[in-house]
């Protein structure tokens, strides 16, 4: 039944949601500052994210989260299975976008409210294409929004954290903007491990203390990944 549920919610909502939508995306001026403007376009989202959270009847403790800047940041979290994304949207308070596969476009609905979002999307068969989403990214954080990357580029699905790729780290130093590193422990209990059956499981996301660009511009970039993955690793092994 909670799959049921899952499904139905996460397609019936989004089409109610379709006049919000575009009320949105029509809104061209506004006097709000940029994380203002950003809490008010994700209060959907969170509100959307935090329902399909309670359908899964997942258990889910956010540690750290004082440990989150004010302004722009770029999130690195490890990916372990599908429900990251719902369980960062309604766990953490700051809005932020995510860089995503492009297959997600494909998605109706749903990659419109990613946009509103200020997300990304990457075809990382596309070198070319990868770079130009890189360097959209980058914008998007001098924008003063923040963003979430999966350095993994793919779910672990409950596995070992696997080697984090160097190039998405360009978007936080780039952009001079503090890097958040959040270990994600359980996610994959509630989808990946029922082959695709929605079920109750306990997560931990862990907000670790964030690298600044004073500290980044410092660091030799195979440097800043191994201790970011590696401070990772550790928090979940504690989680």
């Amino acid at each position: 039944m909670r799959t049921i549920a899952f499904y139905f919610y996460f397609f019936g909502y989004l089409l109610c949601s379709i006049p919000l939508l575009n009320k949105i995306k029509k809104r061209k001026e506004t006097t709000l500052s940029v994380e203002e403007q950003d809490r008010l376009d994700h209060v959907f989202p969170k509100k959307w994210a935090k329902t399909l959270v309670k359908i899964s009847g997942a258990d889910v403790t956010v540690i750290g989260e004082e440990n989150i800047p004010a302004g722009p940041v770029l999130f690195v979290a490890n990916h372990e299975g599908n429900f990251d994304i719902p369980i960062l949207l309604s766990g953490l308070k700051k809005p932020f976008g995510f860089i995503s596969k492009i297959e997600v476009t494909k998605i109706p609905i749903v990659h419109k409210w990613m946009e509103v979002m200020n997300c990304v999307f990457m075809d990382r068969k596309d070198r070319r294409q990868s770079i130009k989403a890189i360097r959209q990214g980058i914008e998007v954080l001098k924008n003063g929004h923040s963003i979430v990357v999966f350095p993994e580029g793919t779910r672990s699905k409950g596995g070992p954290v696997q080697e984090f790729k160097a190039g998405s780290l360009r978007l936080g130093t780039d952009a001079h903007v503090p890097i958040v590193p959040v270990a994600i422990k359980g996610t994959s209990t509630i989808m990946e491990k029922n082959k695709g059956w929605i079920k109750p499981g306990t997560v931990t996301v862990t907000v670790l203390p964030a690298l600044t660009y004073e500290q980044n511009k410092e660091m030799d970039a195979k440097m800043m990944l191994a201790n970011i993955e590696d401070r990772i690793i550790e928090a979940r092994a504690n989680a």
